[in-house]
């Protein structure tokens, strides 16, 4: 078992994510089970879930014309428009039936405000507005991180850059995530991360 001072974040393991579903990540069912394995080893396991209202702003749908995985500009910054998926209380924003999700103390849902996308465990994608996550691991006295999950371009990589930001001690373990890799969003989320601090292993 790690110490106390560690925690595993597992980044929304839904079926929407995985094959069959909605925003399918290639794969995306393959981080389960090395998931699973990681979550006997940590004393505090937080998951993550998309939980998005039906017609969030980021969705194609919501705008009139605009085709799924297109981007426009938000009051934010720069949006991925995406197929609609873990909308709250569907079957597809459920975690992965294969996923232990009860080793977990802690579930952070996020993207539940209708005007802003919410790609990382910490922040919503204004990068100001958080989600918690970073008060309950403070206060539970952790300092490093572990992160897996999907997808490792988008809300892996946003999890990772924002935690390394806040001083924690990250790891993202590639071998329990997958990418979606929209436009080369792989290499730019690796090159990101590890500029961050982010160890890859």
């Amino acid at each position: 078992m790690r110490p106390d001072t560690h925690a595993l974040i597992v980044i929304d393991v839904q079926l929407d994510f995985c094959p069959g579903g909605a925003l399918a990540v290639a794969g995306g069912d393959e981080v389960v089970a090395p998931v699973n394995r990681m979550m006997r080893d940590y004393p505090t396991v937080v998951l993550t879930q998309d939980w998005h209202p039906p017609g969030h702003s980021s969705f194609a749908s919501s705008h009139a014309g605009r085709a799924p995985m297109s981007t426009m500009d938000m009051p934010y910054g720069p949006q991925v428009l995406w197929p609609d998926h873990c909308v709250q209380g569907t079957e597809g924003a459920r975690f992965h039936p294969g996923l232990e999700a009860d080793r977990a103390q802690a579930v952070i849902r996020k993207g539940f405000r209708p005007e802003v996308d919410s790609y990382s465990a910490f922040f919503e994608n204004d990068h100001a507005t958080p989600t918690g996550l970073e008060g309950y691991l403070r206060t539970r006295g952790i300092e490093v991180l572990t992160l897996a999950g999907l997808a490792t371009d988008f809300c892996v990589n946003y999890s990772a850059v924002d935690a390394a930001r806040l001083g924690f001690d990250v790891t993202v373990d590639t071998e329990a995530s997958r990418a979606i890799d929209l436009g080369g969003s792989l290499k730019a989320a690796v090159d990101g991360m590890c500029g961050a601090g982010v160890a890859l292993v």
